[in-house]
């Protein structure tokens, strides 16, 4: 008898085993084909991206004039126009100087060069101009020989400088149609649901949009914290060009990775170019210690207390997303697994059962003290 429950609970347990593994499987298929039409559909997923990280970047001046009682289009509009012109002052505030000074610049590039080829000329290098010349012919030939490769990186960069752009433009689009159109969007959306997913559709969706306004303005902050810190030290040690570098840093705080080597690039650059090696050596110590402090201390604590996120949950998403998808998905990872935990906690909200409350028909707790 004892051997035949044990059968019959062996057969239920693979059962059960097999129906929890294909209802597994079936779900990464369709977790397979979401990311596959992902892929396909990018080229319009990624302006629609953008344009609702900057919409929550801008929806809280758009909202305070909506309050004052502007016309949706007219605050809208306003706030794109204003939006537009400080985009364009960053970058006029970082063109504007570092042009003013591009003969300085140019002159310190031609005299370092020459400080280095006196450098390799002497001891312990010893190498001559004659040995310079030969690796300058052999680089050049290379070079040559490679024009065909050069030509298509060439076309592949303008390709996605042009592709930028146009990102660019349908995400202000989009950012001006989201702040004008956008409080009107839930209240539709629940009207083109059928049942209960009228009420829990959009209410997932108020609370991903309050998790992406946390992620947007927790960037901000780091970028920010990034700058004052580097421009800080930039400051200190007498570099030139200090405000630009401090802006170009917080900018670069929003593209992970590839946004701060290209700024700690260009401070280096700056600081050899003005100041000499020493001062770029103790500036690439600077951005060095910054980064480090942003990345396992500042970015995780600001991240996990806005987006209700463990630090070592944010760690991993980045190192995921960064894995998975290079820069894309390090700048996506953070806000992807704060709008998967907004699912999560709804859905395991509404699977929990309400506490029971009494009927009058219990019985009285014996045990428990009772008041005279």
């Amino acid at each position: 008898m004892n051997s035949t429950l044990s059968s019959a609970k062996a057969r239920h347990a693979l059962r059960l085993s097999a129906r929890v593994s294909a209802e597994l499987l079936l779900v990464f298929v369709m977790l397979a084909v979401s990311l596959w039409l992902l892929g396909r559909m990018w080229s319009v997923v990624w302006p629609l991206v953008v344009g609702l990280l900057l919409t929550t970047l801008t929806w809280p001046a758009a909202r305070f004039l909506r309050r004052r009682g502007w016309p949706p289009a007219l605050a809208a509009s306003l706030v794109t126009v204003v939006f537009l012109l400080v985009a364009a002052g960053v970058v006029a505030l970082i063109a504007v100087p570092v042009a003013s000074q591009s003969g300085e610049l140019t002159d310190g590039v031609v005299e370092g060069i020459q400080k280095l080829r006196e450098w390799a000329a002497g001891p312990p290098l010893n190498i001559g101009d004659a040995q310079i010349n030969n690796a300058f012919d052999t680089a050049v030939a290379r070079a040559q020989d490679g024009v065909g490769s050069m030509v298509t990186t060439v076309v592949t960069g303008v390709s996605t400088v042009v592709n930028g752009v146009i990102t660019a433009v349908l995400a202000l689009f989009l950012m001006f149609f989201f702040l004008k159109d956008g409080p009107r969007f839930l209240p539709w959306l629940a009207r083109q649901l059928p049942g209960r997913f009228a009420t829990d559709v959009p209410i997932v969706f108020a609370r991903g949009w309050a998790t992406l306004g946390s992620f947007v303005r927790s960037q901000a902050a780091v970028g920010l914290l990034d700058a004052v810190l580097i421009g800080l030290g930039l400051w200190i040690l007498g570099v030139p060009l200090v405000l630009p570098l401090a802006v170009l840093t917080f900018v670069s705080a929003f593209v992970p990775i590839i946004g701060a080597l290209f700024a700690g690039f260009v401070a280096v650059l700056i600081a050899l170019v003005s100041n000499g090696p020493t001062d770029a050596l103790v500036v690439l110590a600077i951005i060095v210690v910054v980064q480090q402090l942003e990345g396992n201390v500042f970015q995780p604590m600001i991240q996990s207390r806005g987006l209700g996120l463990h630090a070592a949950v944010v760690l991993l998403a980045v190192t995921l997303g960064g894995n998975l998808a290079g820069i894309v998905g390090s700048l996506l990872a953070v806000p992807v697994a704060a709008l998967i935990a907004v699912v999560w906690n709804y859905v395991r909200e509404q699977l929990s059962e309400p506490p029971r409350e009494p009927d009058g028909t219990d019985e009285p707790d014996t045990a428990s003290p009772v008041p005279s």
